[in-house]
């Protein structure tokens, strides 16, 4: 902004920085996404200890000037046909992921270290077990934080593979979806199913057929998607 003598007059201008940053933070934890905003490669903000707002530009480093907030504000609300309430739709997925990731690394599953004490075995002779039938598509081997997990819904109380999901995984495994994606399809109600879950469903023996075939549709449309 400019004075009446021709000067630039920063604070008024640090000012509009400062309301514009603090609204568009102020949004974004209402939503619950704030922390999500580095995820998706957009720019993030901190909070100072007198609570006042600060935005990173994630390609410099450096502060956020009042025109990129503008630009960022734009981009937010350019989902939807009402801007001024739209919500940034990017950023809605990436939290939902995160938050069915939290539920799904709160549900059982084991480490190569932990399924061999089940199975009473070596943990050399564990990760070979767990990388053939991962390799054969008969196993779902998700990693985590440079983890391997295996999640416990797919094996028997003694560590083994359930035969009846084998049918199942193969063809999602096949199609290389996202090893997230399968286990959130297969332990959660599915839309395919009626509403049914997948792993529980394909334990009746008059239901798997049409759970082996709800997993190749699903995997179709995952390798069309790519």
């Amino acid at each position: 902004m400019t004075s009446q003598d021709g000067t630039h007059d920063g604070s008024q201008v640090d000012v509009r920085v400062g309301e514009l940053g603090e609204r568009l933070a102020a949004w974004l934890e209402s939503l619950g996404l704030a922390d999500h905003l580095a995820a998706a490669g957009l720019p993030t903000f901190a909070r100072d200890a007198r609570g006042t707002v600060a935005w990173t530009d994630p390609h410099t480093g450096l502060p956020m000037s009042g025109d990129q907030l503008v630009d960022l504000e734009r981009l937010l609300r350019s989902e939807g046909s009402e801007p001024k309430h739209a919500v940034p739709v990017q950023l809605v997925q990436i939290a939902r992921q995160a938050r069915l990731r939290q539920e799904l690394l709160e549900s059982p599953w084991f480490t190569y270290e932990t399924l061999a004490e089940l199975r009473e075995s070596s943990v050399d002779a564990t990760r070979f077990v767990v990388h053939k039938a991962g390799g054969e598509h008969r196993l779902l081997v998700v990693a985590a934080d440079e983890r391997t997990l295996v999640p416990a819904f797919q094996l028997t109380p003694d560590g083994n593979l359930r035969p009846e999901l084998g049918p199942v995984l193969e063809p999602l495994l096949a199609a290389r979806m996202d090893p997230w994606k399968v286990w959130a399809w297969l332990t959660q109600p599915a839309g395919l199913l009626g509403g049914e879950v997948p792993e529980q469903a394909a334990a009746d023996p008059d239901r798997a057929e049409l759970v082996r075939e709800a997993a190749v549709r699903l995997a179709e449309r995952s390798a069309a998607g790519r």
